[in-house]
């Protein structure tokens, strides 16, 4: 009898089997008659053992055994350890941030360091020992003009991510000098109240608006410590008038370079406890504050990094960086210094998000660090694009059998369904990816899981705050679960402690995430009552997440101590947790969720998703654009009733769920002041611009 061809369905369904066995046994158990060409069938063979990986499996028992530590308490260490110590140093000859360079440089055979490009030009590259000579210029030129080769001389810098930033980061390390990162993003306030608390004379700025911004404190007299302030890019001459009428000298980076390659000093080099950075952390209410974080924290931090993916990925020269999540903020900070050690390249994007897609299909980079935002937005827009059911049965198919393949451990991109499916998603990202982490925020389960299958590459995620100088726990190489944030980080010990009002006990593996270790800061800038409110005297940092330890050794999020209140029969209400819940209902872009002691109930504040509202309301029979939708009071009653259902499935009791919302249409942000420069909610601030809305729902929704 001759072969007939197989069906798509039918060929679909027998590929699906050689995962589950010998493929030369299931051939002899297929009817003559579905089977395809006999040559086609055995190319697919072929194919299919040429490009199967071994599993990678995690390289430990990560439900180890919890460790007694002084005081007879329990916390949970890495499975990575052979003994209860934290780990310090990956590398011998690697104690200090700039000591992470000094290796780099020597490693890489001072191979390309730091690119740029301009539009739609390609990467252009500076090599380890031109950023090293830039790096002694500026910070001799900074002891030219008086500053102290010290642990107590702190220097500002105002920028987005470029080469310039990096530069001068090494120049304060090469004089033992501190850096202050000022967020791109901070407002005059609390740039003004950084200088005045960490007395910065220098601050470095990318662009003569910042520059302006700076002045227009100075004018005023709110900075009297501001001396010196060095624009790279290129600027009006008025400038520096400016300046001099406040006392303030306005100079070129070239100048900067110049004045310290015409008299240059020898290097003062810091020691390991020796502060080297101070990151301000914005903070929800009140004023920031300034993590102190020293060279030991970022070494101990960037090794257990090192550590805990060695088994799966090892960084090398080969690897290539993009660089567009601040460089203000701790996560992208030891995500750099990885590279750095390892004598690999940072490319850094064009300073605008939208012109990303196009850096990274040019740098192609190997290490894609992304936050939960990215992510959301990266998986929206492939199932948008599969937009026929037959395209979205494919996509839906194709991530099944990839995802069967995460559950044994192997990550790949050169399956069969890559090259069907995912191919250009991959593309889309330089096609070269091969780690990626994530952090920040949590990321949903699902999401994870998908681009983990789409992308092919190691995607780890982690969880930590500044307070630790980035990450305390993260994903083990070889475990590609979701749901979690990874085992305990190789630097420091976590434990739970007893949150009793919120009815977390540690017994029962619940309770508030405490963190101890080499990572762990020194405190707050000239803060000590804030440092010991976090600090406390045996070194644990609290962080004010409720976590769960989860049967496999992991650790989950599953709360937020923090903005806890009471509801007037006494229930505690932590409203961040509400949020995210409510988050997942499809017409909700933001929500803000508000109750007070002497109400019974929560009410909440509701911006609708732009990119959803219109095609959902027109399946509940209700047009319009998307400010008259705001308005329609029918949309809001669907609306409410969506959110009800989504906090019903992820179970909310009944005290939790709002009772009332108002539908608002314009996003919260950093710009008009409702959101941190981390994304984060102002509470305060919203309570306050939503005073009246609140009162209004307060007063008719009746229980």
């Amino acid at each position: 009898m001759q072969p007939i061809t197989m069906q798509a369905h039918e060929l679909f369904r027998h590929l699906r089997m050689p995962e589950l066995g010998d493929v030369r046994q299931y051939v002899r158990t297929l009817p003559t008659n579905t089977l395809m060409g006999f040559g086609a069938f055995a190319a697919l063979t072929t194919y299919w053992y040429a490009t199967r990986p071994k599993a990678l499996k995690p390289p430990c028992d990560l439900a180890m055994q919890s460790v007694e530590i002084e005081g007879g308490e329990y916390a949970r260490r890495s499975a990575l350890l052979d003994n209860d110590e934290p780990f310090v140093y990956y590398y011998d000859d690697v104690r200090t941030a700039y000591e992470i360079f000094q290796r780099g440089m020597q490693v890489s055979n001072n191979g390309p360091c730091l690119g740029v490009r301009k539009p739609n030009q390609p990467y252009e590259w500076i090599s380890y020992k031109e950023v090293a000579e830039k790096a002694e210029c500026v910070g001799s030129a900074l002891l030219n003009r008086g500053l102290k080769p010290s642990s107590d001389q702190f220097i500002g810098l105002f920028s987005q991510n470029r080469p310039e930033w990096v530069i001068i980061e090494q120049g304060c390390y090469t004089y033992s000098m501190v850096l202050v990162p000022l967020y791109d993003t901070l407002g005059a306030d609390a740039i003004t109240f950084i200088l005045n608390k960490a007395d910065i004379t220098v601050v470095f700025c990318d662009k003569s608006e910042k520059a302006e911004l700076l002045l227009d404190s100075t004018e005023k007299g709110e900075i009297p410590t501001l001396k010196t302030i060095v624009i790279m890019d290129p600027f009006d001459r008025d400038l520096v008038a400016r300046g001099k009428k406040c006392s303030v000298d306005i100079i070129s980076m070239k100048e900067i370079e110049a004045s310290g390659r015409a008299h240059k000093h020898k290097p003062v080099l810091p020691q390991t406890e020796d502060l080297a950075i101070i990151c301000f952390t914005s903070g929800t209410t009140g004023c920031p504050k300034g993590a102190m974080i020293t060279h030991r924290n970022i070494v101990s931090n960037m090794s257990a990094f090192v550590k805990a993916t060695e088994t799966g990925y090892r960084t090398s020269s080969s690897d290539t960086h993009i660089s567009f999540l601040p460089l203000a903020h701790m996560f992208e900070r030891i995500v750099q210094c990885v590279i750095l050690c390892h004598g690999a390249r940072i490319g850094f994007f064009q300073g605008d998000i939208r012109l990303l897609m196009d850096d990274l299909k040019t740098l192609q980079p190997t290490v894609f660090p992304v936050v939960p935002r990215l992510l959301n937005r990266m998986f929206d827009k492939i199932f948008q694009q599969a937009n026929t059911s037959f395209k979205r049965w494919m996509l839906d198919f194709a991530s099944k059998r990839k995802e069967a393949e995460l559950r044994s451990g192997i990550i790949r991109n050169n399956s069969l369904w890559d090259k069907m499916i995912f191919h250009k998603v991959q593309a889309n990202l330089g096609g070269k990816v091969k780690l990626m982490i994530t952090g920040a925020a949590p990321v949903s389960a699902n999401v994870l899981t998908f681009l983990r299958a789409a992308l092919g590459c190691q995607f780890y995620e982690g969880y930590g705050q500044t307070e630790c100088t980035a990450g305390c726990s993260l994903t083990i190489p070889g475990d590609w679960t979701a749901g979690h944030v990874g085992a305990p980080m190789p630097c420091n010990i976590i434990k739970l402690v007893d949150v009793e009002e919120m009815n977390y006990f540690a017994t029962k593996g619940e309770g508030e995430i405490c963190i101890k270790g080499a990572n762990v800061f020194k405190g707050y800038l000239k803060d000590p009552e804030k440092t010991a409110e976090v600090l406390d005297k045996d070194g644990w940092v609290h962080t004010g997440d409720i976590g769960k330890w989860l049967p496999n050794g992991t650790l989950k999020i599953i709360d937020r101590k923090k903005h806890i209140f009471k509801l007037a029969q006494g229930e505690y209400i932590a409203p961040e947790k509400i949020e995210n819940v409510y988050a997942r209902s499809e017409p909700v872009a933001q929500v803000f969720v508000h109750g007070e002691s002497l109400q019974a109930f929560l009410i909440g504040i509701v911006v609708p998703d732009p990119d959803v509202l219109v095609t959902w309301a027109k399946k509940k029979g209700l047009g319009g654009s998307y400010e008259e939708l705001c308005k329609n009071k029918d949309l809001k009653k669907y609306i409410l009733e969506d959110m009800l259902k989504t906090g019903k499935e992820f179970g909310l009791k009944s005290f939790e769920q709002i009772k009332g919302i108002a539908l608002h249409s314009e996003m919260f942000s950093v710009e008009n002041g409702l959101l941190t420069p981390t994304l984060k909610a102002k509470r305060p601030e919203l309570r306050k611009y939503f005073s009246s809305q609140i009162e209004e729902l307060y007063a008719n929704v009746h229980m």
